[in-house]
Formats: C-alpha cells, structure tokens, sequence
C-alpha cells in the first residue's frame, strides 16, 4: 500500500510539476536590452536602441577580451594595479563603452558616466556607463556594466541596481575634489 501512495503521490507531483511556470531565461538579450533602450522614452529611435543594444553586448565581450580578462573582476583588477594588465578597470570599461556607443552619434540616445561610491569602507568607487534618452539624467538611463561579470554585459535600470548606488560622475568628483581641499586646507 505505502507503495501505491509513493506512486500515485510521484504521479501527481510529475503532472503537477508540467503545470508550472518554466524558469524564465532569455533566448535574445538583445532584443531584451532594446525594447528596455526603447522604453527610455517615447522619443527613442528603435533603430538606434537596436544598434546600441547590439554594440553593447558583442563590445563588452571584445573589451574583456582585448583586455586579456580571464579571471574574476577583482582579480584582473589587481593584476592591472600590479602592472601585470594594462587595462581592464571598471573605469577603463566605462570609458571605453561610452567612447564607442557615442561614435555612433545617436540623435535619441546618450550616453552618461556614473560612479557609485562603496557602501562597505575597505571597497573602492565603482564606474560604469548609462545610456539614456537624450536629455534624461543617469537616474532615467540603464546602466551598460561590462566590468562587473568580467566582460558578460550587465544592464540594469540605473534606479533598479540595487548593487549600487549610482550618482552622476562629475557630482562625485567634485565632491572628492572638494573634499581633497578641505583636507588640504
């Protein structure tokens, strides 16, 4: 009897199983990334975040590439400050990125520098590239993060990055070059 139970009971559990929902996996990131450039703004050309959603993926893979990326982030970033790698810092990826994604000259698009300043004391700023609908802010864009999975793109919407806390480049900056003058005194 205990028998038929475990079979009737693994029998309803397979049928059971067929009527849940599959895992959610994408079979086009890049038209993920797209139809999220698009929705930046009624203005946005989709042909334009098309091209840009194409650059950023097949770009941050080159970088990594070009970079000669082939361990952790972290662990590319100490063999840049070590003199071992020329390139290959969150904000050589960041400038990069932008460089290329503004040789296009899109005419809805821009593109935005952010840094995110460490929630944890012993970790360094971090950089990355936004792309936005042109005249929006970094707090409108998607971040363009190819650092942060060693050259597997990462995006996000800038407020929906919950890792970090982004805020325009040239605000961080001055706050630091601010900050240097107080010290200095």
């Amino acid at each position: 009897m205990k028998r038929l139970i475990s079979i009737v009971i693994g029998f309803g559990a397979l049928i059971l199983s067929g009527c849940a929902a599959p895992v959610a996996t994408s079979n086009d990131p890049v038209g993920e990334l797209t139809l999220a450039i698009q929705a930046l703004g009624p203005d946005v050309d989709p042909v334009e975040a098309r091209r840009a959603a194409e650059i950023s993926y097949s770009y941050s893979t080159r970088l990594a590439q070009d970079y000669g990326v082939t361990t952790a982030p972290l662990v590319h970033n100490s063999k840049v400050n070590a003199g071992i790698k020329d390139r290959g810092l969150c904000y050589h990826y960041a400038e990069d990125m932008q460089t290329r994604l503004n040789q296009e000259e899109f005419k809805t698009l821009v593109m935005l520098r952010a840094i995110a300043e460490p929630k944890v004391a012993f970790l360094i700023d971090h950089s990355t590239a936004v792309i936005a609908a042109r005249g929006d802010d970094i707090y409108g864009g998607i971040v363009l993060d190819a650092w942060r999975d060693g050259g597997e793109l990462f995006w996000s919407l800038t407020v929906e990055d919950t890792r970090y806390n982004w805020e325009p480049r040239m605000r961080v900056l001055e706050r630091k070059r601010m900050t240097r003058q107080a010290v200095a005194g």
